[in-house]
């Protein structure tokens, strides 16, 4: 029960914000002007702290996840590939973040070798299980560990965010959506801030 509310007030805050914009030039969510995702501490697999400065003039593609997911995370960081590879020469443009919501398991080597498997770009980033629920918190993101036998695996939003260049919130992508739909709004995002 407490996973639907959670879903449910999420999803009506990204509303609040979606509908409260004119906008209808993307196909993601609008959340230009979100008073939410800004700024994170996490540490990538060699150790050094990152924040949302460090990717300041690059746009960035945050989605929050664990290694040992079975289909939501591996979908993500797969179209993910394939939005950089429909993006050509603007792919250098664009940062994927992979951020995992199960630090317990995901040891910085575990995170650098599954990103590296996607894209040797993607950079992967962990913290200890309170900076892990700050940052979620701060992204507005659930996660809750479920028992699965002698083992666990993880609920947790499959939102993708999309940050502008400056390091502003812009985008919130569904998970349903295609690549396409995530390439065509980052052109489209691109070339409003070129103007």
């Amino acid at each position: 029960m407490k996973k639907i509310f959670l879903a449910v007030l999420l999803f009506g805050m990204v509303l609040m914000i979606a509908c409260s914009k004119p906008s209808a030039t993307f196909a993601g969510i609008d959340l230009t002007g979100a008073d939410f995702g800004r700024d994170f501490k996490l540490n990538d697999a060699d150790g050094r702290e990152r924040a949302l400065a460090d990717f300041r003039g690059k746009y960035v593609m945050i989605f929050f996840g664990y290694t040992q997911c079975p289909d939501v995370c591996p979908t993500a960081l797969a179209r993910a590939v394939a939005v950089r590879q429909k993006l050509g020469a603007s792919a250098d443009r664009v940062q994927v973040i992979f951020v995992s919501v199960d630090p317990e398991r995901d040891s910085a080597a575990v995170l650098k070798a599954y990103t590296a498997a996607f894209d040797p770009t993607f950079l992967g980033l962990r913290g200890s299980s309170a900076q892990t629920k700050e940052v979620a918190t701060e992204f507005h993101v659930f996660y809750e560990k479920v028992p699965t036998g002698g083992s666990y695996a993880m609920d947790h939003t499959a939102i993708t965010y999309i940050l502008d260049a400056k390091g502003r919130l812009r985008l919130g992508m569904r998970h349903s959506q295609s690549a396409d739909e995530y390439a065509a709004d980052l052109q489209t995002l691109m070339k409003i801030d070129s103007q």
